[in-house]
């Protein structure tokens, strides 16, 4: 077991912290089911660096802080991005959340923002076990009208769900790739459609199996808590994997490289600076990043409207702290 004798201290405190979550959960205790996802998904995402750090020696979260401080705000806000999105498509909703505001809106931020870590941090996983990394030979030319064609049908992706919901909820899992891959492919920042130009599919890969694994331990977490999401989607909504109809999962990968475009974008903007994964090792693109206190105060703005109108339209229930 040379991973595990290996492992820093902080990924056995995860280890621990992640058992205790799960103890409590089964033996009734109602705080570890008010907030079972925090109380698991953070352990997960410090355990899965630990394990990265033993293998590789070096920590993608830990070696570069002031990125991954940047990044929490920003997963908050990417994922309220489609929750904006299912103000229209109602596809899910929360039942059962803490009734104080307060602690209800520091849980929804806490929450959202291991998104973008626990999607990067397993890919990276995934890249420590050499999994996924091949190289090709094929190639092709990415002309203007390619990147132009791409960024339409991306736009067309996000306004159909828009306007008729009901047939075309899926598209919002894929739209935002194909708008905004192309805009960091012309930055000079890491792009997707680059990648498979060159032959280099692994971090597609990676991300698309980070997504996959993701999706399932979300739905799996998410499915014994007490506080939870639950699903409401047009024509597949009958059979059932925890709470999520079978079909959904087929959202998590292409999630996945939205998250990884998005963020990418976010850099080439002057939003944050270059995350320490290996597959986030962005360019330099000249920008400067803005200052963490004006990024904070900048999501902020945008967090709270969205927070209340969940609130208003996502929540169906809510129940006493203690």
């Amino acid at each position: 077991m040379p991973v595990f004798s290996a492992l820093p201290l902080y990924a056995w405190v995860a280890l621990f912290f992640f058992v205790l979550a799960e103890s409590l959960l089964f033996a009734g205790v109602k705080i570890a089911g008010d907030f079972f996802y925090l109380l698991v998904w953070w352990p997960y995402i410090f355990f899965s660096d630990g394990i990265i750090k033993a293998r590789t020696g070096r920590s993608p979260l830990l070696s570069n802080i002031r990125a991954f401080c940047y990044m929490l705000p920003w997963s908050v806000t990417i994922w309220l991005v489609f929750e904006v999105f299912n103000f229209r498509l109602s596809n899910w909703h929360y039942i059962h959340l803490v009734s104080p505001t307060a602690v209800r809106w520091a849980g929804y931020a806490l929450s959202f923002a291991t998104v973008l870590p626990g999607i990067f941090v397993t890919s990276e996983l995934l890249r420590s076990f050499n999994l996924l990394n091949r190289n090709y030979s094929w190639g092709f030319r990415i002309t203007p009208k390619m990147l132009a064609a791409a960024q339409v049908l991306g736009g067309l992706m996000l306004v159909l769900p828009v306007l008729y919901p009901l047939y075309f909820f899926p598209l919002v899992w894929g739209g935002f790739v194909l708008l905004l891959d192309p805009v960091n492919l012309r930055m000079g920042a890491p792009s997707l459609l680059k990648d498979l130009s060159q032959g280099r599919p692994a971090r597609i890969l990676r991300l698309l199996a980070a997504g996959l694994i993701c999706g399932f331990l979300w739905e799996f977490w998410n499915f014994w808590a007490t506080a939870k999401w639950i699903y409401t989607v047009p024509f597949v909504g009958d059979i059932k994997l925890f709470e999520m109809p079978v079909l959904g999962f087929l959202g998590f990968p292409p999630f996945s490289l939205e998250c990884f475009v998005m963020y990418v974008f976010i850099n080439v903007m002057g939003g944050a600076p270059a995350a320490g994964f290996h597959d986030m090792a962005l360019q330099n693109t000249g920008r400067k990043p803005a200052g963490l206190t004006a990024v904070l105060i900048f999501n902020g703005l945008f967090w709270l409207p969205v927070f209340y109108l969940m609130d208003r339209f996502t929540v169906l229930s809510f129940s006493q702290l203690f």
